[in-house]
């Protein structure tokens, strides 16, 4: 690691290349370009088969406005700008946990969607081709790779799209995966299989004075984990603190990264109240209800089904709902919650936007117009005369950042899966888990504390294998498993809506789920909540819910959770510079407790 270059994140931050204050009326009314530092920006030159813009004219014979020349230059010279500023952040360091060269037949590397053999070990012309194309980035190198069925590998070519805002993938830098024989990763299957036994355990159980045996059986033992990364009180997992998020940031002085708990993710229920409150849609709403599978919904358990998955083949089995819809009440319901990627950012936007009053509260926001529910330092905030608008710092202007914050931080997070980790999924895991004790296969290298755990144990007596219960008929998605896709979505957008919305406000009349009818809801009494930790936990359920599903990794989370922040805040530095308005910046609280001005 020491040859590789390392970048802070706190890169000039707070004094962007191109402040606000730099252009004057007097100065776009005399047609001077707007400064832009130590960049220095020439004419672009003639570029061929591209006519000139004819210019806008008052009248018939008129000259160009001078502020219409001033704004056509301040256009260009905010691009490049972002443009320079952008290239000169250096490729971060890409560590791995080295086991793609470790083991030549690939079982500690996602290999699903390739053929494998009886054994569930990929083909090794199917895996050179994959790891040909992975090496050249080359579109037509992909198009050569064998498939094991009528499944396809999920946009590795999508990765390498040039965002135009914000800065490149290579950019970004995460710890390596927990290796596969690690104690760490021992220790996430042990949580991830006491997951996948708890999965229809209401969440309300998850409380430091809870009764449930099943409970504190899993708390126990993951006290007992000599490398475990999960948020703790007083050094220890609690029943309180069970199954709650961390996030990783990459850290140059420790390989393994520096675990935090982002702030807000351990208070209060473990669903983010925003996704458990109505969202109102104009003359519409949608209901926070949710249709939920049932629970005789557990897949890849039996070992042809889990093989055919493993080779591509599309799942004969489907998910069974209860036809009542009700909140989110389980870590099973919360898996499907999350099972097709629902646009959550954009109904917490239209909760944080929408003004409240009205006697259906189904079309009222969280906050009345004379609260405003702002960041304080909108310039809106101050202006005697004018509001925002759909143009900027209105909620279409927020609507178009998280949409393209969604679409950049999956590039981001699928880049480090295909070009980078290619790292293990845990289904795949618990079939060598598999035939490490059910076949004998002495040399899948998995760590005793999930060889022995209480975990597997009450797992294979309750499926009769060794292999992890999935909710999703289809399994995992066909990318690596590091880092997660779905939590990188969750963390660029609640990044960018606490750079909007004031995150301190107190979120009035919280409420959770009635245990004894999850169709209805209760008052919920405890510490207050606030819109920040209420959206740092919006973007952990997102992302952990995928954990309860069977097709994550705690790692794998967490470190998205890095790379999503880090997209967002990309994007919002070259957005500062775009905005005319008298604007001290975007200000908001990191994932790490931290706090940053753009």
């Amino acid at each position: 690691m020491a040859d590789h270059p390392t970048i802070s994140t706190e890169y000039d931050l707070a004094s962007p290349t191109l402040p606000t204050t730099a252009v004057t009326r007097r100065s776009l009314l005399g047609g001077a370009g707007m400064a832009v530092g130590a960049a220095v920006l020439a004419s672009p030159p003639g570029m061929p088969g591209v006519a000139p813009a004819a210019a806008q004219t008052v009248g018939v014979g008129a000259e160009a406005r001078p502020l219409d020349a001033a704004f056509k230059r301040r256009a260009f010279e905010v691009r490049a700008a972002c443009a320079s500023n952008n290239e000169k952040i250096p490729i971060a360091p890409h560590p791995t946990n080295g086991d793609e060269a470790r083991y030549t037949n690939k079982i500690g590397s996602d290999t699903r969607g390739l053929p494998h053999d009886k054994r569930g070990e990929v083909e090794q012309a199917a895996w050179q081709a994959l790891a040909t194309a992975c090496q050249s980035g080359d579109p037509a190198d992909f198009e050569k790779i064998p498939l094991g069925g009528t499944r396809k590998l999920v946009n590795p070519v999508g990765t390498e799209a040039v965002s135009l805002s914000g800065m490149n993938p290579t950019q970004i830098a995460i710890p390596p995966a927990p290796a596969l024989a690690g104690a760490e990763r021992g220790g996430e299957a042990v949580e991830v299989y006491w997951q996948s036994l708890l999965r229809d355990v209401p969440l309300t159980e998850l409380r430091d004075d809870t009764s449930n045996r099943d409970v504190l059986a899993a708390t126990e033992e993951i006290n007992k984990l000599t490398d475990f990364r999960g948020p703790k009180s007083g050094g220890r997992v609690t029943p309180g603190t069970l199954f709650r998020a961390n996030a990783l940031y990459f850290d140059p002085t420790d390989p393994k990264g520096r675990s935090v708990t982002p702030p807000g993710v351990l208070d209060g229920p473990m669903i983010s109240q925003f996704l458990l409150r109505d969202v109102p849609y104009a003359a519409q709403w949608i209901s926070a209800q949710i249709r939920t599978a049932l629970p005789t919904g557990e897949f890849l358990t039996e070992y042809e089904e889990w093989l055919a998955i493993q080779n591509g083949t599309a799942p004969k089995r489907q998910l069974q709902f209860d036809a009542t819809p009700r909140y989110i009440t389980t870590g099973r319901d919360l898996a499907e919650y999350i099972h097709i990627g629902p646009a959550l950012g954009w109904a917490a936007a239209l909760i944080l936007a929408t003004p409240a009053g009205g006697k259906d509260q189904r079309y009222s926001g969280m906050y009345p117009p004379a609260e405003p529910v702002s960041y304080p330092s909108s310039p809106y905030r101050k202006s005697k005369t004018q509001g925002p608008g759909g143009g900027t710092f209105g909620l279409p202007h927020v609507q178009a950042l998280l949409a393209t914050g969604i679409s950049n931080s999956v590039r981001a997070s699928y880049w480090q899966k295909y070009f980078v980790h290619r790292a293990v999924r845990p289904e795949a895991y618990g079939a060598l888990a598999h035939h490490r004790l059910a076949n004998g296969v002495s040399d899948y290298p998995l760590h005793d504390s999930f060889l022995k755990s209480e975990a597997l144990e009450r797992s294979k007596a309750k499926y009769g294998t060794y292999l992890l219960s999935q909710t999703y008929p289809e399994g995992a998605p066909f990318h690596s498993t590091y880092p997660g896709g779905a939590t990188s979505v969750g963390a660029v957008t609640a990044t960018i809506l606490k750079a909007f919305f004031d995150e301190s406000r107190v979120i009035a009349n919280p409420v959770q789920p009635d245990p004894a009818d999850p169709t209805k809801l209760v008052p919920y009494n405890g510490p207050p909540l606030t819109i920040g930790g209420e959206l740092n936990k919006l973007a952990v359920n997102f992302g952990f819910g995928r954990n309860w599903a069977g097709i994550h990794w705690r790692s794998d989370a967490a470190a998205s959770m890095a790379i999503g922040e880090e997209v967002a805040i990309g994007m919002l530095r070259d957005e500062r510079m775009t905005l005319r308005e008298p604007f001290d910046g975007f200000s908001f609280t990191r994932f790490d407790g931290s706090r940053v001005t753009i």
